[in-house]
This record gives structure tokens, sequence and C-alpha cells, in this order.
């Protein structure tokens, strides 16, 4: 027998424990099945709409974070080579062209093989990671898809950090 081929059998299902976290946050959230829950985020550049789908036959909790930035098919191009030049520095994660929408989605997953369970840290964390990339990243979005800028300048530009007090 494989070690895939082995069951295990799992005390809760891992959207239990985003529901608790989410319930202690006070943060408001929709349970749309047992193995989903939606909920939206607001962040200092945008609304995030965050879903953690559990992927049972890969024992995986799945993050999906998109927010409402459209693009156009004139910009599909230098929002692939912006995704590339973030997704190189993006350590967790990673952002996404959802095509069938045209919206931008950063997408991680939490690999709890075995039967590990998730903690409220672990849920925590994989939340505050991709609202973190979300905010980092959301400038660059906007300056490629609305103002025409190429993903490099894009990328330079909501990564300069400024020295000293003016």
């Amino acid at each position: 027998m494989s070690l895939l081929e082995m069951e295990v059998e799992r005390q809760s299902n891992p959207v239990d424990m985003i529901e608790f976290v989410a319930a202690n946050n006070d943060w408001s959230f929709e349970r749309s099945g047992e193995d989903e829950i939606a909920m939206t985020v607001e962040g200092k550049w945008a609304d995030y709409h965050v879903s953690f789908s559990w992927m049972e036959e890969f024992e995986a909790l799945h993050l999906a974070c998109a927010f409402d930035i459209k693009v156009p098919d004139s910009r599909v191009n230098e929002v692939i080579r912006l995704l590339s030049h973030i997704n190189g520095q993006v350590l967790m994660g990673h952002f996404d062209l959802w095509r069938q929408e045209e919206v931008i989605i950063f997408r991680q997953s939490l690999l709890l093989a075995g039967g590990a369970e998730p903690t409220n840290q672990q849920v925590e964390v994989l939340l505050s990671n991709a609202l973190d990339a979300c905010e980092s990243y959301f400038q660059a979005f906007q300056f490629v898809v609305w103002s025409g800028m190429d993903a490099q300048r894009a990328v330079d530009a909501v990564l300069f950090e400024t020295m000293g007090e003016a």
C-alpha cells in the first residue's frame, strides 16, 4: 500500500476552524457549503473577497483572495508580465489571472496531509499573508490596468521605499 492510499479519519472539517477564527474576529462570513466559506475583508486599497475551500483529495485548505480590478483584453499581456515579476518576489502563495472573470486573485494552500488539523494561528497567518500580498501589490495592478504603465515600472513604483524623514 502506498502512502497516498492510506485513509486518514479527520476529527473535523478544516473549514470549521476558519468559521471559528472568523467568528472570534467578528468577521462576517458565509458558509456556502460544508467545504467552503467566504468573507469580505476591508483593506487599505480595496475590499478583498476571500474564500477558503477544503480540498479533501489533496488534503489541502485552499485560500483564494480576489479584488475588483477587471482586466481588459488590451492589458492582459502586460498583467501577465506583472504577475511574473510579482510572483518571483512572493515567498508563499501566488497571484493569478482568473480568465473566466478577468480578475486578479491571490492563491495559497495549507497542506494538511496525514490528518493534520489546522490551528487558529495557521489560519490567521494564511489570511494575513494573503492580505499583505494583496495590499503590497494592489497599486501595481492599478498602474498596469488603469494607467497603462508597463509591468516593471509598476513593480518599481510600489516597492519604492523612502529613507529618513522629510
